[in-house]
C-alpha cells in the first residue's frame, strides 16, 4: 500500500526507511525519483545507508544536548547546578563590573532538614526540595539565575540588583516559602521554613570568592539567630 503522507499516489517510485538508532525510531527518511515504478535495489540499498547514517548523527545531536544539560542542571529540582551557578557568578560579575552595575546573591538554606528527612523519609525530602525548586523558579526573573549549591541548600544570583533590592527580593522568598507542603504516604505534611543570606557586588567585593563568602557568612548568621530569616552580610 501507499504511504498515507504521500497524498494520491506517486507519479515517480518513491521509498520510506525508517530511521532507527539504539533501538528508537527518530523519523524517516523519504525519497522519490522521477523514474516510474519502485526503486532498484542498489538505490534501495544506498538509501538505507544514508537513512542509518542520518539517524545515528540525530542520536549523537541527542545525546551531546542531554549531557550538556545534565552537565549544567541538577537532576533532582531542574535548577542549574553549583558548577554552572560557579561559571555563571564569574561571567556575570565581569559584566557588571564594566557597566557599573550591582549583582545580588542570595544563599537559602532549608531549615532542619535532616530533621524533615528522618521523620518524614527521604522521598518526602526529596518531594520538598523538588518542591522548593520550583518555587524558586517561580520566584525568579528571566535573567536571574537559580540553582540548587548542594543538599539543601540553594543559591540565587540577581543581575543588576543591589543589597537593598536583593534583601527585599529574599525576604519575599522566604515568606511564600511558608506556603510550600508536600505530600507523603496520603499526608499533607508540615511546612519548612528557609534561611536566606544575602550579599552584593560590588558592597561585598568584585570577585566570585569573596561575594559567595559573605552571603555564606549571612547565611549562617541567620540560621544561628534562630532560622526562618533573611540576613544580609555586614558592609564595610
Amino acid at each position: 500500500g501507499l504511504c498515507a503522507h504521500t497524498g494520491n499516489a506517486p507519479m515517480a517510485g518513491y521509498a520510506c526507511l525508517p530511521m532507527m538508532a539504539q533501538g528508537e525510531l527518530l523519523g524517516v527518511l523519504h525519497l522519490r525519483t522521477d523514474l516510474p515504478g519502485p526503486l532498484d535495489a542498489s538505490r534501495r540499498k544506498l538509501a538505507s545507508a544514508l537513512g542509518e547514517q542520518v539517524a545515528l548523527s540525530l542520536a549523537n545531536i541527542r545525546l551531546k544536548e542531554t549531557l550538556h544539560r545534565q552537565a549544567m542542571h541538577d537532576p533532582l529540582t531542574g535548577l542549574y547546578n553549583r558548577r554552572y551557578l560557579e561559571d555563571t557568578l564569574e561571567r556575570e560579575l565581569r559584566r557588571a563590573v564594566r557597566k557599573g552595575a550591582p549583582v545580588g546573591i542570595l544563599m537559602l538554606d532549608l531549615d532542619h532538614f535532616k530533621d524533615y528527612n528522618d521523620t518524614h523519609g527521604h522521598a518526602a525530602g526529596d518531594a520538598l526540595l523538588r518542591a522548593f525548586g520550583a518555587h524558586l523558579l517561580g520566584s525568579i526573573r528571566g535573567e536571574d539565575f537559580a540553582c540548587r549549591y548542594g543538599g539543601e541548600e540553594f543559591a540565587i544570583i540577581l543581575p543588576d540588583v543591589g543589597l537593598e533590592k536583593a534583601v527585599q527580593r529574599a525576604e519575599e522568598i522566604r515568606q511564600e516559602a511558608r506556603g510550600i507542603r508536600v505530600e507523603s504516604g496520603g499526608q499533607r505534611l508540615e511546612a519548612a521554613t528557609v534561611s536566606i543570606g544575602v550579599a552584593a557586588l560590588p558592597t561585598h567585593g568584585t570577585t566570585p570568592e569573596t561575594v559567595l563568602r559573605a552571603a555564606d557568612a549571612a547565611l549562617y548568621a541567620a540560621k544561628a539567630e534562630g532560622r526562618d530569616r533573611v540576613k544580609a552580610a555586614p558592609q564595610t
